[in-house]
């Protein structure tokens, strides 16, 4: 049941391949989600308790939570992150030139293609 199968290397952010029309920006917000989410879970906090300490209510933090960021413009999370008490770095780097020889591993994708770098820092403190 061999067949040929075709593949293409994509960018590394799903959203360009999607067609979005701002790629960077929608993958820069997952990033913001997906660690504002980490950093609600690591506390135990609930959703409701989470929304008062940012700012929010129940509804938009359950949107946010679970990944539904049309109406959360990058500000808005931003400041999420800066109510939990973490600080965000923006790190400005050269893009990596395309691999001239194929992707052996994820690794080399992702170098390829890194762009924007999250890196909590701040007062709260990491398990």
């Amino acid at each position: 049941m061999s067949k040929d199968m075709t593949f293409e290397v994509g960018s590394g952010n799903v959203f360009a391949g999607l067609g979005f029309d701002n790629p960077e920006g929608e993958l820069l917000k997952a990033k913001l989600v997906r660690e504002i989410s980490a950093i609600i879970k690591r506390r135990r906090l609930t959703q409701a308790k989470a929304a008062d300490l940012m700012g929010a209510i129940q509804p938009d933090m359950s949107a946010i939570v679970t990944g539904r960021t049309v109406k959360s413009p990058i500000e808005r999370l931003a400041r999420c992150i800066d109510r939990l008490g973490y600080e965000i770095d923006v790190v400005f780097r050269h893009k990596a030139r395309k691999p001239s020889r194929p992707a052996k591993d994820l690794t080399d994708i992702q170098r390829a293609s890194a762009q924007y770098h999250f890196i909590p820092t701040g007062r709260a403190r990491r398990r």
